[in-house]
């Protein structure tokens, strides 16, 4: 079981008014490029939404990676990216090949995702033992992204906690091969202690957010509403993440803001649109307008 997590700081607009993001300057490349990797022959939404999350966040570049299959869909839903179609398998996952095939790009990118959307664990644990040990970071891993630390969570450490980990519930236990259950009781200390087996920013979603930095800092955010439990919203909450890292915010930074927008766009929408029924398309043109709130 966990250890005991520390006292967190309650996540308010106060709190993260004295922590401000970096001010973007310039043109696109001086705001920051994003890679997002992800998608499957069936789930390529997760990725436009990630990538649309990324860019309402403040990166200034977009680039996207995903199945061949798909990609031409993706670069039309998507204009303002560079798109790359990757080798997938005979069921439509990333193949472990596309790892040689994408290289180049999240070398060079500001922040690359990797995860939205991924099909098939071994296919993609196997991609990311072949990528990850090229990265240097920022990095943020969601859903199927997090193979590689299930399978060695020492697999991250040469990044020097350049990375955020944004699991749900199911997929922090999966990490600490554990039972979901065995979490409840204490899901702050289960990703404090994740936090610390990774070496790695962790950003638990959840009805409660929790965010905890592998130095001990431990975060707790209660913003969002029941309209965010929907198909999609961790993608775009993944996708935000990615997107301020790629402006320049630290790992901590990124995941405990991530986590507080992400939360006021579902309040927002729960006020205009509905406490339930809203979409989780609907929350990215909200990251602006919460972003506004908070900073001015």
């Amino acid at each position: 079981m966990p250890r005991p997590a520390p006292d967190p700081t309650i996540v308010t607009p106060e709190v993260l008014r004295g922590w401000q993001l970096p001010e973007p300057t310039g043109d696109k490349n001086t705001r920051g490029s994003i890679l997002v990797i992800g998608g499957s022959s069936e789930t390529l939404g997760a990725v436009l939404l990630a990538a649309e999350a990324a860019m309402r966040a403040g990166a200034g570049k977009l680039q996207v990676a995903t199945v061949a299959s798909v990609a031409p869909f993706a670069a039309a839903a998507l204009p303002e990216a560079l798109v790359r179609s990757l080798p997938e398998t005979d069921a439509g996952a990333i193949s472990a090949d596309a790892a040689d095939a994408v290289r180049d790009l999240a070398e060079a990118a500001d922040a690359v995702l990797i995860g939205p959307g991924m099909a098939d664990k071994e296919v993609t644990q196997e991609f990311g033992a072949r990528l990850l040990p090229h990265l240097k970071g920022p990095l943020a891993l969601d859903a199927l992204g997090l193979a590689c630390v299930t399978a060695d969570d020492a697999c991250l450490h040469h990044l020097a906690g350049r990375v955020v980990l944004t699991p749900n519930p199911m997929e922090l236990a999966y990490a600490l091969h554990v039972e979901e259950d065995d979490l409840a009781d204490d899901p702050a200390g289960a990703t404090a202690d994740l936090a610390e087996r990774a070496q790695a920013v962790v950003g638990l979603g959840g009805v409660t957010s929790w965010v905890a930095a592998p130095d001990g800092r431990l975060w707790r955010d209660d913003s969002g509403a029941a309209g965010l439990g929907v198909s999609g919203s961790g993608d775009v909450r993944a996708g935000i993440t990615g997107g301020l890292l790629a402006r320049g915010a630290d790992p901590a930074q990124a995941a405990v803001w991530a986590a507080f927008l992400h939360g006021r766009c579902g309040e927002r929408l729960s006020s205009s649109v509905g406490r339930l029924g809203f979409l989780a398309r609907e929350l990215p043109p909200e990251i602006p307008r919460a972003l506004a709130e908070i900073s001015g």
